[in-house]
């Protein structure tokens, strides 16, 4: 699965706008040292400052998005998924907020909310390699291979070199040939049973 990448600076007009004033301000000092945190692998500091951040300035979607990346590495996957549900209510047209929280469902081996967070993901973003690779994961745990390789095919068509979907299209293929092998093998034919005995081994 692709690694997920914290927010490290707010290029907004609403933080130009807002940043110069009181708890506003307070707020993006607590954002930028729990980004610090973050990168350092401090994830419990950072939730701590993200928190702060909140508190001090209630719709920081970044802050909720940060801080679910923070639950995430700590492997909190309830608050992970609670936070990005947060950052979705204030960023709903972000495609990376709906990959990422892929990312815990499928952690949680929640292969449904999986596939419909990772379907929004490339509806809002239709070039987004990552997100149809991790569909097709999701869909090859199901056993749906075809829909898996269709993913597959999709994201090395963005991206012609993506490795991991190759290798991932590859195991899609041997497992539906599996299928078919196995079947095959209960059905008596005797060199499907071999074949089958090779593909395991």
């Amino acid at each position: 699965m692709k690694r997920i990448r914290v927010i490290v600076v707010l290029v907004s007009l609403g933080v130009i706008l807002w940043a110069g004033a009181g708890e506003a301000a307070d707020a993006l000092s607590y954002f930028e040292r729990g980004n610090a945190y973050y990168n350092e692998g401090r994830y419990e500091k950072a939730v701590d400052d993200y928190r702060e951040a909140i508190a001090k300035k209630p719709d920081f979607g970044d802050a909720y998005y940060n801080r679910g990346l923070s639950y995430y590495k700590l492997e909190q996957y309830d608050k992970a998924i609670a936070d990005f549900t947060e950052a979705v209510r204030f960023e709903p047209d972000k495609a990376e907020i709906y990959h990422n929280r892929a990312l815990v469902y499928f952690r949680r081996g929640d292969y449904k909310n999986t596939v419909d967070d990772e379907t929004k993901a490339i509806e809002l973003n239709p070039n987004f390699t990552a997100a149809y690779h991790n569909r097709g994961v999701a869909h090859a745990r199901e056993e749906r291979y075809d829909e898996a390789i269709e993913d597959y095919n999709k994201a090395l068509a963005i991206v012609p070199n993506y490795g991991e979907a190759y290798f991932s299209r590859g195991v899609a293929f041997v497992r539906k040939g599996s299928a078919d092998f196995r079947r095959a093998c209960t059905l008596g034919i005797k060199v499907a049973c071999e074949d089958l005995k090779q593909i395991s081994e």
